[in-house]
């Protein structure tokens, strides 16, 4: 570390706590990751919660001459996001949304979750306008910085034009408010010379015709190369100049502490359709009939590459399988309507438009939710996919370039000529065709000088070719960051340059404010710190770094995320292999035992939003290997009836202790000796008593037609349904429910010495988990008679277990295996009559359950419970089995956000995993129930029951 860094480092103590200053190798590297193709490592990286610290950092960084690089969720594409000086990370502490006049606005602080704005606002059937792919991973001081847009914004709704006010910090620690009329007034006295600057450098551009034009004609296409000097004429007053500036300034100027945006209309009746061409000539001129046509809301080109590359995905029409005419190209299109009728007049107009250009294919228009869905999850995860399929060390860029619309067929043409002539014969283009946004991708290696010269001369190329030729835009959406710097001059030509430079002088006299993002003085920018990709391990190399995966990671914020893992075992191996620095080598396996392995979950959660399915718990479960010891695992899993005996005993004794010492004080003595014997297990605040046993067996079913086996997981036998002192197992409250819909369940004999294996899967254990497996699956298969009974197993965990090793061949083929929410949902509920009997009600959709496909089934239930429900975005809990009782801290950390998320009056919660439950509870200061007690509460018997469905 410099000597600059050192003395910062000493100064930014005072007001941080040091586990909130990251100066070691594993997270340095893994915090300064984003998705760029840059690698820049920070110093020092400050894990700021609030304005005063933001400050603080400014005024030391000022003091050292130290450079300063802000960032929320890192998805940035180019290289704006990394530093190898101080890096601030915005996120925790940064969460607010205040939705306000009814949906019309909302103000949002910098690390809230794009998705999470609009989660927000749905009640209200409105949106943000900016709606970039990474919406579900982008962070609103990101999307801000950059001027994100999207699929479906344009130029109309993107952050420039939907701002109603801004909250921000400038360099010297002067805070902007231009919603509070006090602020304003203070701003103008103190930084009236800034003010006033900015004044004359719009009667500048305003005194030159030529320039004004240049300006005016460049922000009719998307544009966010350089800054947003539009803002010097689309406003009269300076105080909205700089805040219009602010958007797309890439943390270059100042800070965007909060952010308040003019909703737009989200409406509820949607419809796509993907339309395939032979010829990319035919498709583009359709595109400008579209633009003109007006009934479109979204229109995103495909060229045949493209094409190609997502064939492996399923749900798509036949039309897209196959081999392609040589330069055919589709279209997903989007419109929208107030109600069904203008949608459909909205969709027979696109048809008319589209007919004289003679598609060769057309899916027709959808309005099915899931198979629109499907659509644009393949358009939104092109990218990645691509990506993944790269040759290993090889890395993955995408740009994206704007041209005049009604030159949209020669651009593409001209660009894929470039490609070829550069022997990127992998590259792919697709964009924002409505627009004349396009995005190109294509994987160059950086492992030698010629490789990075022909990445150069192929960047000198697009740049006149967009820049010079056609007039367009160098970067329309993802910001210029180091990539395009060097060519922002090019584009602009001197005048409108010049007037950039004193924008950032004026801002940031000193330079410290992200260097060499936007406006740099090394026209090779661009050409250093490139990103290397070296070989890790086959289950991860795929990944391109793009972070998608970290909201979904309970980990994040308290460890690694699965990029982050990933991007630490690359580095890890490399070390390993170069033998260069065995000292950063030593330090990073140490760190990385409990970072990157302990505290993983390793439920799989992050492969769900991951575009190419990369499940990084995979990769963790294969490095933690088999299980410690594994004779004690043999014999757990031999005598488990009398494991599980001792642990609904050591449950009792947890009541008794409560009941002498009271909850509070047993909760911290437990704590305390878990801190000492880390072995010894936490029960969580809501830890329930033990459950009675089950019911006696029935000995046979009592009518084949209406029988059901039913499965109580082994979890579900130990702890008891509902609070501390009821003693109902979970089995009570299925088995009426199962007997208002009229079927008859069958239980399993001896079912305490039964178990899915998944604890001992999950501890390396593998010999005794495939035993358990086994074991369970002879006892299901014998009380199913061969298969032809349906199986309920009452725990999501243990079902995906059971399905997923059935699906592998590992289970008979023969045996019905239903999770509960499925059969709850497709077989009981239609034979009940369900009323609803809360105002307010919390769902959480377990891993499991994500994974079995069945959460929108547990929504729809608790739907018809509740007069509100609520599903907050907590894609896993971090319970993980027993990891909530070992590694108390990763559910914690997962729930953190969950409180703030219920709504006021919200009173209970249901899931449908028994340890989900009981972390949720913990955490969110109300109980979670489990689905079947939720709809026994609230089930009759329907008076002309549903017959029950044909056992297949």
């Amino acid at each position: 570390m410099s000597p600059q860094h050192q003395a910062f480092l000493l100064a930014i103590r005072q007001h941080l706590p040091d586990e909130r200053l990251v100066t070691d190798p594993l997270r340095t590297l893994a915090y300064g990751t984003d998705g760029s193709f840059y690698r820049l490592v920070p110093q020092i990286v400050v894990l700021a919660r609030s304005e005063a610290e933001v400050a603080a950092v400014l005024a030391a960084a000022h003091a050292h001459r130290v450079p300063v690089t802000l960032r929320a969720a890192g998805t940035s594409l180019s290289g704006q996001a990394v530093s190898d000086s101080v890096l601030v990370v915005i996120g925790e502490g940064w969460t607010g949304i205040e939705v306000l006049d009814g949906g019309e606005h909302i103000r949002l602080q910098p690390g809230v979750i794009g998705q999470h704005a609009n989660d927000a606002l749905r009640r209200h059937g409105r949106k943000i306008g900016p709606d970039p792919a990474s919406i579900a991973t982008a962070r609103i001081g990101g999307m801000a910085a950059n001027n994100s847009s999207g699929m479906c914004c344009g130029t109309a709704q993107n952050g420039y034009h939907t701002l109603a006010a801004l909250r921000v910090m400038l360099r010297d620690g002067t805070v902007l408010d231009t919603a509070d009329i006090d602020s304003v007034a203070a701003f103008r006295r103190s930084h009236a010379g800034l003010l006033a600057s900015l004044a004359v450098l719009s009667d500048r551009i305003r005194s030159q015709p030529a320039l004004e034009a240049k300006v005016r004609r460049k922000y009719r296409l998307k544009n966010t190369t350089g800054y947003g000097i539009n803002a010097l004429l689309d406003f009269v007053d300076p105080v909205d100049m700089l805040a219009h500036l602010m958007i797309g300034s890439e943390g270059t100027l100042g800070f965007i502490a909060s952010i308040t945006y003019r909703t737009v209309p989200d409406h509820p009746h949607k419809a796509s359709c993907l339309v395939l061409f032979s010829e990319l000539e035919a498709c583009c001129r359709a595109v400008t009939a579209l633009k003109d046509g007006g009934a479109v809301d979204a229109v995103e080109l495909v060229d045949r590459r493209s094409i190609l590359a997502i064939q492996g995905k399923k749900g798509l029409p036949a039309f897209l399988y196959g081999a392609p005419a040589p330069s055919a190209a589709a279209l997903l299109i989007e419109t929208r309507g107030a109600d069904a009728a203008e949608l459909a007049v909205r969709c027979q107009a696109i048809g008319a438009t589209l007919a004289p250009f003679a598609p060769a294919a057309d899916s027709g228009f959808s309005t099915d939710a899931a198979v629109c869905d499907t659509y644009w999850a393949v358009r939104k995860g092109l990218f990645p996919a691509v990506g993944a399929q790269r040759a290993v060390g090889t890395t993955c860029v995408i740009e994206d370039v704007a041209f005049p619309v009604e030159r949209l067929a020669e651009g593409v043409m001209r660009l894929t000529a470039l490609f070829d002539r550069h022997g990127y014969d992998e590259a792919l283009i697709f964009g924002h065709a409505l627009e004349g946004n396009l995005h190109f991708v294509f994987a160059p290696g950086f492992d030698s000088a010629a490789e990075v010269q022909r990445y150069s001369d192929f960047m000198d190329a697009v740049s006149q070719l967009v820049a010079v030729e056609f007039g367009g835009s160098l970067k329309a959406e993802h910001g210029t960051g180091r990539n395009v710097a060097p060519f922002v001059r090019m584009e602009w030509g001197d005048e409108a340059y010049a007037v950039m430079c004193e924008i950032k002088a004026l801002f940031d006299p000193d330079g410290l404010l992200n260097p060499d993002v936007i406006i740099s003085g090394d026209p090779r920018i661009h050409l250093k710190d490139l990103k290397a990709m070296p070989a890790a391990d086959p289950l991860v190399d795929r990944c391109i770094e793009c972070g998608f995966c970290e909201p979904a990671c309970p980990s994040s914020g308290l460890s690694l995320t699965p990029r982050q893992r990933i991007v630490a075992w690359r580095r890890i191996q490399q070390l390993r292999r170069d033998g260069s620095d065995p000292q950063t080598l030593a330090r990073l396996e140490a760190d990385y035992g409990w970072a990157g392995l302990d505290t993983c979950a390793a439920t799989g959660m992050c492969a769900t939003r991951c575009p190419v399915g990369i499940n990084t718990g995979d990769l963790v479960r294969k490095l933690r290997g088999e299980a410690r010891h594994p004779g004690v695992a043999n014999a757990v899993e031999a005598h488990l009836g009398a494991v599980l005996g001792t642990a609904r005993a050591g449950l009792g004794v947890l009541r008794l202790a409560r009941g002498v010492l009271g909850a509070s004080a047993t909760q911290s003595v437990n704590e305390a000796l878990h801190r000492v014997i880390p072995v010894l297990p936490v029960a969580p605040s809501a830890t329930p008593a033990a459950a009675a046993p089950l019911p006696v067996t029935p000995t046979a079913p009592t009518d084949p037609s209406t029988s059901v086996v039913y499965f109580a997981s082994c979890v579900n036998r130990v702890f008891a349904e509902g609070g501390a002192e009821a003693r109902t197992p979970l089995a009570a409250s299925a088995l009426r429910l199962l007997a208002k819909a009229g079927l008859s369940p069958v239980l399993l004999a001896a079912q305490d010495d039964l178990c899915c294996g998944q604890p001992f899967e999950s501890q390396g254990a593998h010999a005794a988990a495939d035993r358990a497996l086994d074991r369970t699956g002879q006892a299901l298969l014998a009380a199913s008679d061969g298969g032809r009974l349906p199986v309920y197993l009452d725990n999501a965990p243990c079902a995906l277990r059971l399905i997923e090793a059935q699906r592998a061949g590992r289970l008979d083929h023969r045996l019905q295996l239903h999770d509960a929410v499925g059969f709850l949902a497709d077989v009981v509920a239609p034979r009940l009559e369900i009323r609803v009997q809360l105002d307010q009600l919390a769902v959480h959709v377990p891993c499991s359950t994500s994974k079995l496909g069945t959460g929108g089934k547990l929504v729809a239930l608790a739907q018809r419970c509740a007069s509100e429900i609520t599903v907050p975005d907590i894609a896993c809990c971090g319970f993980a089995g027993d990891k909530g009782f070992r590694l108390p801290e990763l559910n914690a950390n997962s729930l953190r956000r969950l409180k703030p998320l219920l709504p006021a009056g919200c009173a209970s919660g249901v899931s449908c995993s028994r340890t989900c439950q009981i972390g949720l509870s913990s955490h969110a200061g109300i109980p979670y129930q489990s689905l079947e007690a939720l709809l026994d509460a609230c089930a009759e018997p329907a008076r002309a029951p549903a017959p029950v469905p044909p056992h297949p």
